[in-house]
């Protein structure tokens, strides 16, 4: 077993209680902008932009540091090609006859369908993946800990910091999802978590009026 040593924590920076509240309702005003887009510009995204969210959604709390996680960013036109076959395929089942008619009621508002033409379109495709387990260099085993949850809050920083950086995303999970290990060739103890669309929004990009409207605090919230 190995020992964990421990160091003082020196990156902590502490902020006066008026400082605190406006950073606090600046990050909110900032991030109540942030909205899931369909419709993406080809635009190339700047050297380095998603590498450094990529190291942001790598300081996310994880089980036992494990960091259980993997990213694949896919910027060729031939593999992007390939996902949206694969992913149309899948949500072509889904729209006729797989997904329950309650669940095809909730996305009928947003006149979504098969045609995923966005994962051509957007420059950039990061397939999240989420592993049970890692391999120490000798081949041995290391089981991974609260994965979902570790994965889960490592892709909502990364969509937040995609959405810090200027761009927009949007979150795809074609179901099932295995055929992104092939495709991309990653190990089948990784199992796909979802595809993150990354890009600039559209010139004439359209979001559905209801997306503005978010549930007030005390519908969220609960003080004890």
């Amino acid at each position: 077993m190995n020992t964990v040593t421990f160091v003082p924590h020196t990156s902590y920076h502490e902020y006066p209680p008026e400082e605190m509240q406006h950073r606090a309702a600046a990050f909110y005003a900032d991030i109540s902008r942030r909205r899931t887009v369909r419709e993406f510009s080809d635009r190339p995204i700047p050297a380095g932009v998603i590498e450094n969210c990529l190291l942001a959604a790598g300081t996310a709390p994880n089980g036992a540091n494990l960091q259980p996680w993997h990213f694949v960013v896919v910027t060729d036109p031939a593999i992007k090609k390939q996902i949206r076959a694969a992913a149309e395929a899948e949500e072509r089942d889904f729209y006729n006859g797989k997904a329950p008619p309650e669940w095809l009621d909730a996305l009928a508002p947003l006149g979504t369908d098969e045609h995923k033409p966005f994962l051509e379109t957007a420059p950039v495709l990061i397939a999240i993946f989420a592993q049970s387990y890692g391999l120490l260099p000798d081949g041995r085993k290391v089981k991974h800990y609260y994965v979902q949850e570790s994965v889960g809050i490592a892709a909502g920083i990364l969509i937040t910091a995609v959405h810090n950086a200027g761009l927009v995303s949007l979150t795809h999970t074609p179901s099932p999802m295995g055929f992104f290990n092939q495709i991309v060739g990653r190990p089948s103890y990784e199992r796909p978590f979802l595809l993150l669309v990354v890009g600039y929004p559209a010139e004439n990009a359209q979001i559905p009026t209801h997306a503005q409207k978010k549930k007030p605090l005390e519908e969220i919230v609960t003080y004890k």
